[in-house]
């Protein structure tokens, strides 16, 4: 087994949509970033490179070539690079800090979303949300952070490379 941890922030920026877990929440602003700017996503795909001690998401997601692009395909592909070394996803745990909106009514659906990226069920993903109790600059609603931690869990081949987990 393996653990990694990352957190990712972004700031709002008037004039975007925000996105968070791969689902657009309504809001007036939305976060700034070279790609959607999903922190959500984003910390779990740098956790998951973390576990298997690959680096950082600027490593394989240059500036030049993410304009715009939809996190979910970045985790897509960290996915991919985790299947090749033979892991899979045990278990994700994130914590979103955000002053608002609130976002219980969309947890549901971010947990939906990273399960069937990740291909595990949603019962393995844990996303919370809490304030910063209007302190700092994610309380007086300049951005929004993203803590995750995710286990990671070796899949053995059998003498003719089958999957056996």
């Amino acid at each position: 087994m393996r653990i990694g941890n990352s957190i990712d922030f972004h700031p709002f920026k008037e004039g975007r949509l925000l996105i968070l877990g791969g689902v657009t929440i309504p809001f007036n602003k939305g976060l700034d970033g070279v790609s959607d700017a999903d922190c959500l996503l984003h910390s779990i795909a740098e956790a998951i490179l973390g576990a298997l001690a690959l680096g950082d998401l600027g490593t394989y997601f240059k500036e030049e070539d993410s304009k715009d692009m939809d996190s979910k395909k970045i985790l897509m592909k960290v996915k991919d690079m985790m299947a090749e070394r033979n892991y899979k996803v045990g278990n994700v745990d994130s914590m979103i800090l955000i002053e608002e909106p609130k976002l219980a009514p969309y947890i549901p659906m971010m947990r939906e979303v990273i399960a069937s990226i990740l291909d595990i069920d949603k019962s393995s993903v844990s996303v919370k949300a809490t304030t910063m109790e209007k302190c700092g600059i994610i309380g007086k609603g300049e951005g929004c952070l993203s803590m995750t931690t995710v286990l990671l869990e070796e899949v053995y081949y059998g003498r003719n490379k089958q999957r056996l987990v």
